[in-house]
């Protein structure tokens, strides 16, 4: 339980606090930290999955915790970004990637509940879409800083790219699950 991928799992969770805390500094230091903070924890997110295949240290625990720590870190930070900008054109796609994010998981659980997971297992298009979303949240959180305007900008198009993705992807899950939600399998998997 206690191996160096559950441990990079649970740091990402610790860091949301730290993350909300930094992001709510008025300084000019601040979007910097906070960006490196998400940044870090998005780093994370791709190094624990890779070491616990790696070094063969999957668990149930990591296996639960993983996507949960993805979420929360997400989910947190569009909060903030819409708290900061709350325009229209940032509230669409965080509503789109938080509800298609509440949606694939209740599909998952369902899924699991029925045997059938591996029906909805995290595809190409998903993983496309979180590398598309992390990058866009960091370009968000820099903001307008001395960089200048076009990386929010940047971000924003991501975001939505990322958004669009996320439809896709949540599509792609549903049209897999489809034949047993519709109940054109019944729950064992038969015809």
């Amino acid at each position: 339980m206690w191996n160096i991928p559950n441990l990079l799992t649970m740091l990402r969770i610790v860091l949301i606090p730290v993350f909300v805390v930094v992001f709510y500094i008025e300084a000019h230091w601040a979007p910097y930290v906070a960006a490196a903070i998400f940044g870090a924890a998005a780093l994370t997110d791709w190094l624990d999955g890779y070491l616990a295949r790696l070094w063969e240290q999957t668990s149930p625990l990591g296996a639960f915790l993983d996507p949960v720590a993805d979420k929360l870190m997400v989910a947190v930070a569009l909060v903030l970004l819409v708290q900061y900008d709350p325009r229209t054109l940032l509230a669409l796609p965080a509503i789109v990637i938080i509800g298609r994010e509440i949606t694939v998981s209740a599909l998952r659980e369902w899924m699991a509940e029925i045997g059938a997971r591996a029906k909805v297992a995290v595809s190409m298009t998903g993983k496309i879409k979180t590398t598309a979303q992390m990058i866009s949240i960091v370009l968000l959180i820099l903001r307008e800083t001395v960089f200048g305007p076009w990386v929010y900008e940047l971000g924003v198009v991501l975001l939505y790219v990322a958004a669009v993705l996320t439809l896709w992807s949540m599509m792609l899950y549903l049209r897999a699950a489809w034949p047993s939600l519709s109940g054109q399998i019944d729950r064992t998997g038969r015809d």
